[in-house]
Order: C-alpha cells, then sequence, then structure tokens
C-alpha cells in the first residue's frame, strides 16, 4: 500500500507523523478477518492515536466511532496516527505479541521506523520508498499545502480548501485547531495527523 507513502516535507515536521494499519491480501487471508481488525484496533485505541479510521466507514473526525468500530469488513483496512516514535514502538510490541494474523504497514521517517522495528525485534518484511514528484511542479501549490494536502494519499484535502481555511484563519473567522479538524474530516480512510496540519497552518498564518 502506498496511500501513506508520498507525505511531503521535512524531516524534523515528519518526525510527528507515523501511520499504523492493518490489510489483508484478499485471495489469501481476507475470509474472516473483519474480527482481527476488532482486535487490532482493541490494541491501538489503547494509546489514544490523534486518528482512527477504516476506509470501508470513515474517519472519527467524519463519523461517530462506535460506527467504525461495527462496520469492519474482511475487505477492511484499518488506520491510527501517531505523533511520536515511543508510542508507535509499544504499539507494535503489542501488535508482534497478538500475532494477528494480517498484514500490519507502518508509515514514516525510515530510520525512526526502523529503529521501534529494531527495539522490539521486529524484522521488517518489506521497505517502500516516494521518489518524489517530477514533472511540471511548477503547477503545484507552495510547499506549506501541499505538505497538508499530501497527508491524505487519496487527494481528498484540496489545495483550494486548505488555501479557503488558512485565509479564515487570517481574518480570525476559525481557529487554527478547528480548520485541522475540517481538513481532518475530509480524509476517508482517517490517515490524516491533524495535529501536524495544526502545525503547517500556524506556519502559514503567523
Amino acid at each position: 500500500m502506498t496511500h501513506t507513502l508520498h507525505r511531503n516535507g521535512n524531516f524534523e515536521s515528519l518526525s510527528n507523523d507515523y501511520i499504523i494499519f492493518a490489510i489483508t491480501a484478499q485471495t489469501v487471508n481476507a475470509k474472516g478477518s473483519a474480527r482481527k481488525f476488532k482486535e487490532f484496533e482493541d490494541i491501538v485505541l489503547k494509546y489514544n492515536p490523534i486518528n482512527y479510521g477504516d476506509m470501508k466507514t470513515g474517519n472519527m473526525f467524519n463519523i461517530d466511532i462506535s460506527k467504525i468500530q461495527e462496520g469492519y469488513r474482511d475487505n477492511s483496512i484499518v488506520h491510527a496516527v501517531f505523533c511520536d516514535e515511543d508510542t508507535v514502538a509499544k504499539v507494535l510490541n503489542e501488535l508482534k505479541e497478538a500475532d494477528l494474523g494480517i498484514s500490519i504497514v507502518v508509515s514514516g521517517i525510515l530510520d525512526r521506523v526502523s529503529e521501534c522495528c529494531h527495539e522490539k525485534g521486529i524484522k521488517p518484511h518489506t521497505i517502500e520508498h516516494s521518489l518524489g514528484i517530477h514533472g511540471r511542479v511548477d503547477y503545484l501549490p507552495n510547499d506549506n499545502v501541499l505538505e497538508i494536502s499530501t497527508m491524505c494519499g487519496h487527494g481528498m484535502v484540496s489545495f483550494s480548501l486548505i488555501e479557503y481555511l488558512s485565509e479564515q484563519i487570517l481574518k480570525d473567522r476559525i481557529t487554527v485547531e478547528e480548520a485541522a479538524k475540517k481538513l481532518a474530516k475530509q480524509c476517508h480512510c482517517g490517515v490524516f495527523n491533524p495535529a501536524r496540519a495544526e502545525s503547517i497552518l500556524r506556519a502559514m498564518t503567523k
């Protein structure tokens, strides 16, 4: 899965951005896996993720979390977003001990994620890298807008909405926190990091 792979930003900004998600292979181990996603949920929610969602139902900012919990299917992909590597390491340790029999994917700065895995005796099966954006990059918006937009891997957080909300912040019509939540609602799967969005919005509107 690559929808969390292409998050733009510098090292400092991305050091506070980690996604852990659970997924099955449809022709291998998907049948009967809905209960496994419930077990995944039981573990990750103990660590208070700043966003949580299932691609089949939505995220904690646009639907009641109880609806997410009731809606797991065999073809769900369930995501949890965290801000620090210590928490990620703890979550990974519990997931390792639970041995759910489904794939666990972690997105974040490679060195930091590798440290978390090594600390808990986990050997990654596969590592993917983003090669960046190529082509007519002069058509792209400024870096801050791109950093926020790329936190939704399906492109549901539009450039124009980010720019509009930043203007509303400057006019004191909305707070940074409210704007970040509005943006988080757009990312159906729940991989958007609202805490990081707040930090970027503050930089855009100071």
